[in-house]
């Protein structure tokens, strides 16, 4: 089955309306949702800010990707059944993690997300794909909160470029080979502790921080378990709700101990093994 939206199999809403539902089905996002508490996003941030104190930034660090594996809060996160029920809600009751991401802009911050589609160099195989976007500090327009463009998922994968310009936040510093009407834009501005939902298709950007106060926020993308890789021969996913009868990844172990040794090596290995899909064809790696 393939879609140019999330079809949701769920028989009754756990989060969302049915108004809310149709909405995202229609526009490609919906937001703001509270999911944790502004405590708790406090607490999640000073864990990070407490790793950042001995290891420097986590965005230039390897665990700015998929740091559920190594950080057990983040594992929490990613299992919190308020982002699971309304996920659930737009692909139905079966769900993976095939990856979580920090973006982080600090304090008048030339780094910046171009127009984009997130499906465009994951290489999975059907667009039923959903990006939760967790706001760990206030995500506004002064220091460059998410922009969407409403209704561009359903215009199918469009053409990119790649730039892998030096304070573009994106992998390849990829970016839409087509003209963005930014008149038709919205901001997606979240208070600590909120999210967006948006579809794996739907074209989507960021400004710098102009302001004099972080963004940090964590992007968690949750698969349906019939999704597969089709780029390369081996991809890793976590289950965080229902029964997978597919088994197309292979399952990612939650972290016992944070940055443990263990931990560590294993998310190495998974990480190069997912460098492979998302730089294939190009010369670049990873640092």
């Amino acid at each position: 089955m393939s879609s140019a939206q999330p079809v949701s199999t769920a028989k009754k809403c756990r989060a969302l309306t049915e108004a809310q539902v149709e909405a995202f089905k229609r526009n490609g996002y919906h937001f703001p949702m509270r999911v944790i508490t502004e405590a708790e996003a406090a607490g999640y941030r000073q864990n990070i800010e407490a790793f950042e104190a001995v290891h420097g930034l986590v965005m230039g660090t390897p665990y700015r990707n998929k740091p559920h594996l190594v950080f057990g809060w983040a594992n929490e996160l990613i299992h919190n059944p308020r982002i699971l029920d309304a996920v659930e809600d737009l692909l139905g009751p079966d769900l993976l993690v095939w990856g979580s991401s920090f973006f982080i802009k600090e304090p008048q911050d030339p780094a910046y997300v171009s127009w984009h589609q997130d499906s465009t160099y994951w290489g999975l195989s059907h667009p039923d794909i959903v990006t939760a976007w967790v706001a760990l500090s206030a995500s506004d327009l002064p220091n460059g909160a998410m922009r969407v463009v409403p209704g561009s998922h359903l215009k199918d994968q469009l053409p990119h470029k790649d730039t892998f310009a030096q304070d573009n936040l994106l992998t390849r510093g990829q970016e839409v080979a087509v003209e963005v009407d930014e008149k038709q834009a919205v901001d997606l501005i979240l208070s600590p502790g909120e999210m967006s939902l948006h579809h794996v298709r739907m074209v989507h950007g960021s400004e710098p921080n102009r302001a004099d106060y972080r963004r940090i926020g964590i992007a968690i993308r949750y698969v349906p378990t019939y999704v597969r890789q089709t780029a390369g021969p081996k991809d890793y996913a976590m289950l965080v709700r229902g029964v997978d009868r597919f088994h197309h990844f292979d399952y990612e172990p939650a972290p016992r101990v944070d940055l443990g040794d263990e931990e560590v090596a294993t998310h190495k290995r998974i990480t190069e093994e997912a460098n492979k899909i998302l730089y294939r064809g190009t010369d670049r790696v990873k640092k």
